[in-house]
């Protein structure tokens, strides 16, 4: 048999006679084939697409990047203006979810705010319309930077406040009463609390200390034999909010394991509220005396709190330690008026015991009287704006960079001897001052009791 290759050879020459094989020519080397001219219209039609269609890829990263930020823009509204559809009986996180995302639809009804959701259901809030106009109305007129305010019911933990107001940034409104923030000099009541704990102090015991009141440098604290060193009683000092006592009340009385455990019984580094928007406070470990003496005088920016949190801190304090579940909603109506969920005081620890939180009050009373407080609580006058009212706070100051700017806290409740309200109040300052929080906490004091 023959080879298919071999029988083709032979045979190559008979078909080249039948059918001549046509030769492929070849251009000469460095030579370009002519093309043949193309046709006008199609030409014009080429200097326009082509350029059309150059831009278009060009672009298409930003095309890309637009879309992909209406995405996220349009699922941060639908968190916050879309609550989830409520199907059954609500727990205590789910109610607080719904009533928190449905906070920004809702309006006054009566002497009620309430919240008609799409599905027929119905928000009624603990808020305190009037209380929650003014501290808007306060942040608004002053336009501060940024700006949170928190007020709580402390014998029952209902929320009588919620609001937040930015010049800067309209976006940060929505989680910044949950987020966190340098707790500044409101730690100091750790650290008063853990001393009172282990009973190695009393409100009235005299400290000595060196240093300037707002000394934040712990080498030049340590106290001697030698002139300069100064004496004042802790309630004072909380008045004054004095760091160099506060961070000697920290290294050489209270020390490590009592400012960690005080830390603990407050709930830092906790979640106490899973499936809410609150935040557990963070802390740190202080790793020598310096640190643990700047941690007490409330000047290291590791330790952070939440609006939130610290108004419930207050609120613990004013309800002789022990903290309640925050209630957002009164409750919440089904579409045919079923109840789903109504509120009940529920509690969740006890920070300190019933006599520490009285030993704190005292404290905390001369921050208003005749702490760091006493300017922004009187008139022109010199006269008590809310002379009837007994009220037990603490401020704090310190810089921050998330949103940068100066940090003032205030953080109070009253009255003391029947605490109907505890609250915290930030305000973050730029270059220009508008306001300090103590501000903020005295115009709302001052429409809460009116």
């Amino acid at each position: 048999m023959q080879d298919i290759k071999h029988i083709t050879t032979k045979h190559a020459g008979r078909f080249k006679r039948i059918i001549p094989l046509q030769r492929k020519q070849h251009a000469p080397r460095n030579t370009f084939r002519r093309l043949d001219p193309e046709p006008p219209e199609r030409r014009r039609r080429l200097k326009v697409l082509l350029p059309l269609l150059a831009c278009l890829i060009a672009a298409y990263p930003l095309f890309h990047l637009l879309v992909s930020a209406k995405n996220a823009i349009s699922s941060v509204s639908a968190r916050s203006v879309r609550p989830t559809a409520v199907r059954g009986e609500l727990d205590f996180a789910q109610s607080f979810r719904l009533a928190n995302e449905s906070l920004p639809s809702a309006k006054l009804d009566g002497e009620r705010l309430l919240a008609p959701l799409q599905d027929g259901t119905t928000v009624v809030y603990a808020i305190n319309p009037e209380l929650q106009a003014r501290v808007k109305a306060v942040m608004a007129e002053y336009r501060v930077p940024y700006g949170v305010f928190v007020a709580v019911e402390p014998k029952s933990g209902r929320i009588l406040a919620l609001a937040a107001h930015s010049e800067k940034d309209s976006a940060w409104q929505v989680q910044a009463p949950y987020n966190l923030y340098p707790m500044a000099s409101l730690f100091k009541i750790i650290t008063a609390s853990a001393a009172l704990e282990q009973r190695k102090v009393t409100p009235q015991t005299v400290l000595p200390f060196r240093g300037g009141l707002t000394s934040e440098n712990p080498r030049y604290w340590s106290v001697g034999n030698r002139r300069g060193n100064q004496e004042m009683s802790l309630t004072m000092a909380m008045g004054e909010s004095v760091n160099t006592l506060f961070g000697r009340l920290a290294g050489d009385v209270v020390g490590k394991e009592g400012i960690m455990q005080g830390m603990e019984r407050f709930g830092f580094n906790q979640l106490l509220f899973p499936g809410t928007p609150i935040t557990p406070c963070s802390s740190v470990t202080p790793h020598d005396d310096g640190e643990l003496k700047r941690m007490g005088a409330g000047l290291c920016r590791d330790v952070k709190i939440s609006p939130f949190y610290a108004a419930l801190m207050m609120a613990a304090i004013a309800n002789k330690g022990m903290m309640l579940q925050p209630m957002l909603a009164d409750e919440i109506r089904g579409s045919k008026g079923k109840i789903l969920f109504s509120d009940q005081a529920k509690p969740v620890r006890r920070v300190v015991s019933p006599e520490t939180a009285d030993q704190l009050a005292t404290m905390m009373s001369t921050t208003v009287s005749q702490g760091t407080s006493r300017k922004v609580f009187r008139d022109r006058r010199g006269r008590p704006k809310l002379a009837a009212v007994d009220i037990a706070a603490k401020t704090g100051s310190i810089n921050g960079t998330d949103p940068p700017g100066h940090y003032s806290w205030f953080a109070a409740y009253a009255p003391i001897d029947d605490p109907q309200i505890a609250l915290a109040a930030l305000i973050v300052n730029g270059e220009k001052w508008r306001i300090k929080a103590s501000l903020l906490g005295e115009q709302a004091l001052e429409a809460f009791f009116k």
